[in-house]
């Protein structure tokens, strides 16, 4: 199968999909809540149920998401004048009276925009064969929408896209940077991320440069770099699946990236990456991935799952295609050999954010509860109070959305517990006591630290300097995990 070549064909495709009403909005009332949540679970049914009308924007739910065939003459009323190039191109199949998706075409919504996607197709609808090719090129999935939610959105210079695969999130970042640069090593997918730069009609300079890691920006910096990296965890050996898999054992790409990846920014500059890594016997993953973090960085880590080997090994296979194939046991036995070698507990699976600031903050949280999405504002929220310096004369102001909550038995004059719970962002939860409580309760911006603390020492007959010296830590600690607002 070929991918699509830069011409005129990306404007005329648009000017069709715009003309059918084929967005993400019209394709969700087509096919309604049911339907589309079967199609999520890569079962086409209840779509097909909903699209039999021969409406252009029905046959292309058909051809392109529930990758039926569509009778020819419903083709050219949704794609007209089009039939012929696509085909010609390897966007579609024609046949006698029929035509067939070869290449996958999404609606994508991103920042209140219409943006259409190419990719390959998505292997396993209805239970069918799932199994791809090495250099298969993925369409949206759940890690790049998590990539996306993830990624700071502020206004920049120059960005990266590292590993680009079908451009997904070069055009995220088409939206908030002066110049992106997308690198990719699988030539398809190269190919299929320059398609949908024009597809999309980007006006900011999109340059999509073929290399491995950072060599294709070998002496070059950006403002922001963002990754959905070969991540899989493995012994690196048997076929490689370009778009998951690295060459390199184990977490070495994650940690390559994280060592590296500072080089290539400017002052200030964020490196974001979607990432799996080791968790070796006794867990001390925390320590692992702060050792790779060079000097002058902050780095914000946090473990979002923990997976067993079993599962692991499980869901990558079944990725792959490869569940009932003849070597799958052997596969199976052979990697779960490994991870018992190399000594790995576990998997994690979370986010990686590095800051170039010339100082040293480390944060790594393991984090796997709901939190608000998307998530970036709290990152920046977090590198905001890491800046802060507390100390006694200052100023702090609780956040709006804190709450508290006690507990204890009913009609006990004080509660047992008092947690504050944060009703945004990361929606961290942290245990307090009575002068943390009465703190956090005073902190308006009105009086110091130090007068609060003070006035609840009074109140509570303890000693000022003492309750000072002891709970300014405690104040640090807030702002740090974002309860105050310095």
């Amino acid at each position: 199968m070929t991918a699509p070549s830069i011409s005129e064909l990306p404007s005329r495709l648009r000017a069709a999909l715009v003309m059918a009403g084929f967005t993400y909005d019209g394709v969700a009332e087509v096919l309604g809540a049911e339907a589309h949540a079967a199609l999520a679970r890569n079962e086409t049914t209840p779509g097909l149920r909903r699209t039999g009308g021969g409406w252009p924007l029905e046959t292309l739910i058909r051809l392109f998401l529930l990758q039926a065939p569509v009778e020819l003459a419903a083709a050219q009323r949704a794609l007209p004048n089009l039939v012929d190039r696509l085909a010609a191109e390897g966007l579609v199949e024609q046949t006698v009276g029929e035509v067939a998706a070869r290449l996958d075409v999404r609606p994508y919504a991103a920042d209140d925009e219409h943006l259409w996607v190419v990719s390959d197709l998505t292997p396993g609808l209805d239970g069918g064969g799932s199994r791809v090719g090495p250099q298969h090129v993925l369409g949206i999935s759940s890690a790049s929408t998590s990539l996306a939610q993830l990624t700071l959105r502020e206004p920049v210079g120059r960005a990266l896209d590292l590993g680009t695969g079908c451009g997904v999130q070069a055009l995220h970042l088409a939206g908030h940077s002066a110049e992106v640069v997308a690198t990719d090593i699988n030539q398809r997918a190269l190919r299929i991320a320059r398609f949908n730069v024009e597809l999309n009609a980007v006006t900011t300079p999109v340059d999509v440069r073929a290399g491995s890691f950072f060599e294709p920006v070998a002496d070059e910096t950006f403002d922001l770099i963002v990754t959905n990296p070969p991540f899989v965890i493995s012994p690196a050996t048997g076929e490689r699946l370009v778009y998951r898999d690295s060459g390199l054992p184990g977490d070495r790409v994650v940690e390559h990236i994280v060592r590296h990846g500072p080089d290539h920014l400017n002052d200030g500059g964020w490196c974001q990456v979607l990432a799996n890594w080791v968790v070796p016997g006794g867990g001390a993953w925390e320590e692992r991935i702060a050792g790779w973090v060079p000097e002058g960085c902050d780095a914000f880590v946090v473990q979002r799952e923990l997976v067993d080997p079993a599962a692991y090994v499980e869901l990558w296979l079944k990725d792959a295609g490869l569940h009932g194939s003849v070597d799958y046991l052997v596969r199976y036995d052979t990697w779960l050999s490994w991870f018992e070698e190399q000594g790995i507990e576990a998997v994690g699976f979370g986010w990686i954010n590095l800051r170039r600031s010339g100082g040293s903050a480390r944060e790594l949280l393991t984090w796997p509860y709901d939190v608000e999405q998307p998530i970036a504002p709290a990152i920046r929220d977090w590198a905001r109070a890491t800046d802060a310096a507390v100390d006694l004369h200052s100023h702090l102001r609780l956040r709006p959305d804190v709450l508290q909550e006690t507990s204890g038995p009913p009609g006990a004059a004080d509660p047992e517990t008092v947690v504050l719970r944060q009703q945004r962002g990361l929606r961290r939860a942290r245990q307090v006591d009575t002068v943390e409580a009465a703190l956090a309760g005073a902190c308006d911006g009105e009086l110091s630290v130090g007068q609060i603390l003070e006035a609840v020492a009074s109140l509570l007959d303890l000693d000022a300097a003492q309750t000072c010296a002891e709970y300014l830590p405690a104040a640090r600690s807030l702002v740090a995990e974002g309860f105050l607002l310095a």
